[in-house]
């Protein structure tokens, strides 16, 4: 892995294409992510998930949730804490939108 912080492409998905079921957000991960932002640039409520079925995180209208995969990552005694290779994200509404987007940000 490089010390030098990369990022991916933005990852987004329409108010349009949000509905009750899980909807893929965006290409797959191409790297290891060790940083990742979900921002909910909607009006309604949202669940996401890394498999399309299990209810993983509450992002609530307007909001976002950041996460420092290895904030605390000791290299000598820890597992690697990131997203693997090919991760996908979904999205799925608890109440629905009428304008705005869902991003996805990962830095690797």
């Amino acid at each position: 892995m490089s010390s030098k912080v990369q990022m991916e492409a933005v990852k987004t998905l329409a108010f349009g294409g949000i509905s009750a079921a899980y909807a893929v957000v965006g290409a797959a991960t191409t790297h290891e992510v060790r940083i990742v932002c979900i921002t909910n640039n909607t009006e309604g409520d949202m669940y996401f998930s890394i498999d399309g079925t299990t209810d993983h995180l509450f992002v609530a209208a307007g909001s976002f949730k950041l996460f420092d995969l290895q904030a605390n990552y000791y290299e000598k005694t820890d597992p690697k804490y990131v997203f693997e290779v090919g991760t996908q994200f979904y999205v799925k509404q608890i109440e629905a939108p009428v304008s705005g987007s869902v991003y996805i940000e990962c830095l690797y």
